[in-house]
């Protein structure tokens, strides 16, 4: 039987600590403006609840090169944190003296004895248990809101583009893209094999994405300038959608899916309960083989939340396990955390399956490269 540990190759609830690993090259000359932005970043962060500890190291070899770890009780407060307005107008002083940055995420799974005596006591006790699985995909999310009435027109650009080389280098290449619609929302979730980062920026630098990009600017709600390189990051920071989850079969997927992305609305501050929910859930759907629900990826960012399924079945045909509530008093549950709409609880098949309806993301595009 495959165990839950093999099914689960992504997941920032399993408890364990978290160490971020910060990769900075720096400007010429930019040394000391860093430095005084690094201690004040280090002053405001020593307050953030959840974080640890945290240490600056230079390259032996290359003093520009720079790296900062932190260390934190588990992923969940620093998601919340490095997700958060603060965290973005927070880094701006740090980010105008470095040329490039890389932000690695690692969970705790083994470690010598030695552990610092500053560190909480369940922080001692929070290690991942197993190691995880993996594909070897990494998988994200992009999401935006655009002005209401442009709706239709941003769908008819977002969904006319010519797809990019999905080979980025040897090692990276894009897998996948979904782009669904919610209303005036956008979610672009994008799967790499290899590096994200890489992908990324081999995507950005496209003609033909670039140009679909420049095209919807008149129909955002947030401003950008992407020929300013600081209005562009602020931008894509604010609309990143990390996965918080992910489970899945092993081996490759069936040709015939049925991809979905569900929108849950949570109430102000329930985001991360949401995202909990939904993954205990889908780690206990994994466990059974007739599950209609053959994958699944959760996205949370503050409040919101997109769960994207890919389904064996129409989703019609199974709305409590499309939706994620299958079991005693889950879905009363996830209504007491989400605005329902006008029906107000989901309490009944019916309700559930109104709602579904209503969260069911429109698909825009779902484009998959050769071989994947």
């Amino acid at each position: 039987m495959t165990t839950l540990s093999e099914r689960v190759s992504q997941s920032a609830f399993d408890g364990s600590r978290l160490r971020v690993v910060l990769l900075l090259d720096l400007q010429d000359g930019a040394q000391q403006r860093f430095l005084e932005a690094y201690e004040r970043l280090c002053n405001q962060v020593a307050s953030v609840p959840g974080h640890i500890s945290d240490q600056l190291c230079q390259s032996i070899e290359n003093p520009s090169q720079w790296l900062i770890t932190s260390e934190w009780e588990s992923a969940p407060p620093f998601l919340a944190w490095v997700n958060s307005e603060e965290h973005v107008e927070m880094v701006q002083p740090l980010h105008r003296c470095v040329r490039d940055t890389r932000s690695l995420r690692f969970s705790v799974l083994r470690e010598t004895p030695e552990i610092p005596t500053f560190a909480p006591e369940a922080a001692k006790r929070r290690l991942q248990t197993s190691p995880r699985i993996g594909d070897g995909v990494v998988r994200h999310a992009l999401t935006f809101t655009v002005k209401p009435g442009s709706e239709q027109k941003v769908a008819e650009i977002l969904s006319g583009y010519t797809s990019p080389a999905a080979r980025v280098d040897d090692t990276t290449r894009l897998r996948r893209t979904s782009l669904f619609m919610h209303g005036n929302r956008v979610v672009r979730a994008i799967e790499v094999q290899g590096d994200l980062v890489a992908a990324l920026r081999h995507v950005a630098r496209q003609p033909e994405v670039r140009e679909v990009e420049e095209a919807i600017n008149p129909y955002l709600e947030q401003d950008r300038d992407l020929n300013d390189e600081n209005s562009a990051r602020v931008f894509f920071t604010r609309a990143a959608l990390p996965a918080v989850h992910h489970v899945g079969a092993i081996g490759p997927d069936p040709g015939d899916l049925r991809r979905h992305a569900l929108y849950y609305p949570a109430r102000p501050g329930c985001g991360m309960a949401v995202a909990r929910l939904l993954a205990r859930q889908d780690e206990m759907a994994a466990h059974d083989p007739s599950s209609p629900v053959a994958g699944s990826t959760i996205f949370q960012r503050d409040d919101i939340v997109v769960r994207l399924i890919d389904l064996r079945v129409p989703i019609e045909q199974e709305p409590v396990l499309a939706l994620g509530v299958s079991g005693p008093r889950k879905a009363p549950v996830l209504g007491r955390l989400i605005d329902t709409g006008a029906d107000g609880e989901l309490g009944s098949e019916r309700e559930i399956s109104r709602f579904l309806a209503r969260s069911d993301m429109a698909l825009i595009t779902d484009r998959r490269a050769p071989d994947s």
